[in-house]
């Protein structure tokens, strides 16, 4: 479940009940959840506790799938599928994937995102895309001048300015959706310890590895 309350459809606002009629029908999604796409939707009925930052978020889809955009859509959605590869959240790079496919990204495409770099099926461009959205979300915005500059040879300043921003949009939404368990990043920590044998001892396991002898 995920860690903040969920937001009923009869305690909606009623900007928030349009989008829910949208994607749920006349389902209340916490007690009906389930989306077209296979999530819980429960993305939707957390945002809602807030619901100027439900319309913010909601006005960044809208940003990003604008017609007034100029960034090629295919390299908009190399870098929103990485950055929630990247990033660990399964739902944001699950969710892309489909994105992708209906942006015409070929499944091999797809497929060598998270091993893009040893990949032969991406062009020089979408090296280019890839490369520095590696170095805008591992390295934190630290892009490198080689980098950038690959990628200004092939993109302009306003096609660069949008990827960017949907990158870092998504990388928070990768973010946000990890800390507060939503859809399918609703799992435990995985990085905990693993038991010892039940007869192991309590002594120090390695303290006689490296000694000289």
């Amino acid at each position: 479940m995920p860690r903040l309350r969920q937001v009923p459809r009869a305690e909606a606002s009623a900007e928030v009940r349009t989008v829910y009629d949208l994607l749920f029908g006349g389902r209340c999604p916490v007690a009906e959840p389930g989306t077209a796409t296979g999530t819980a939707g429960n993305w939707w009925t957390v945002f809602a506790l807030v619901p100027d930052c439900f319309r913010h978020a909601v006005a960044g889809f809208g940003f990003y799938r604008s017609r007034a955009r100029k960034l090629d859509p295919q390299l908009r959605e190399l870098g929103q599928m990485r950055a929630g590869y990247v990033r660990e959240s399964q739902f944001v790079f699950s969710q892309h994937c489909k994105a992708a496919r209906d942006v015409g990204l070929s499944e091999a495409k797809i497929a060598a995102v998270p091993s893009w770099s040893g990949a032969d099926v991406f062009s020089p461009l979408e090296r280019a895309v890839l490369a520095y959205v590696d170095e805008l979300v591992l390295q934190a915005g630290r892009v490198h001048d080689a980098t950038f500059d690959r990628l200004h040879a092939q993109l302009g300043d306003e096609e660069i300015l949008e990827l960017t921003y949907v990158t870092a949009l998504y990388e928070m939404h990768a973010i946000m959706s990890r800390a507060l368990r939503l859809e399918y990043d609703d799992v435990p920590e995985r990085i905990v310890e693993v038991a010892a044998p039940s007869d192991a001892t309590s002594a120090d396991f390695m303290g006689g590895v490296g000694k000289e002898t």
